[in-house]
């Protein structure tokens, strides 16, 4: 694949470069302008900020830190500074454990469902942003996509 040809990004040459670390690139470049794309979408609140309440409606309890931090594929310091940030928002509270009072469980808060609802998380709104970027990308291409970056997942948690 010629990637100068496919990228027409001028002043960058790609090369011969292998696809491999091609791929990791684009998927970088990717996140970043999605963040930041993201970032202007909710005024309220950061694209990581957003991404940890999705992974802590995710949990089917409520998780701790350390739980969300495997959900997040993040730090644990990382995610401590993201709820900090959230708990000083009114977004989520943390709660001692009931069965193990050393253990601290994050909760949202209904602030932060009313945010959800306002921004229509799960609703059309959302679906619309989301079906522009996949937008023709047919669902056999998704599900190679989808299955090559879990065996990559797999494959860079056993390094």
């Amino acid at each position: 694949m010629n990637y100068d040809e496919a990228m027409k990004i001028d002043g960058v040459k790609f090369g011969d470069m292998p696809p491999q670390p091609f791929l990791l690139g684009l998927l970088s470049a990717f996140n970043n302008r999605y963040q930041a794309a993201a970032d202007a979408y909710f005024k309220e609140i950061t694209w990581k900020q957003f991404f940890a309440i999705i992974c802590i409606n995710l949990c089917t309890e409520p998780p701790t830190l350390n739980e969300l931090s495997d959900v997040m594929g993040s730090s644990h310091q990382n995610v401590k500074q993201i709820l900090l940030k959230l708990e000083s928002k009114g977004f989520v509270s943390t709660v001692s454990d009931e069965n193990d009072k050393r253990k601290q469980r994050i909760f949202v808060t209904d602030k932060c469902r009313k945010f959800l609802e306002k921004n229509d998380n799960n609703g059309s709104r959302s679906l619309h942003v989301i079906s522009r970027i996949f937008e023709g990308i047919d669902k056999k291409s998704l599900q190679t996509t989808i299955k090559t970056i879990m065996m990559m997942e797999r494959n860079l948690s056993e390094i």
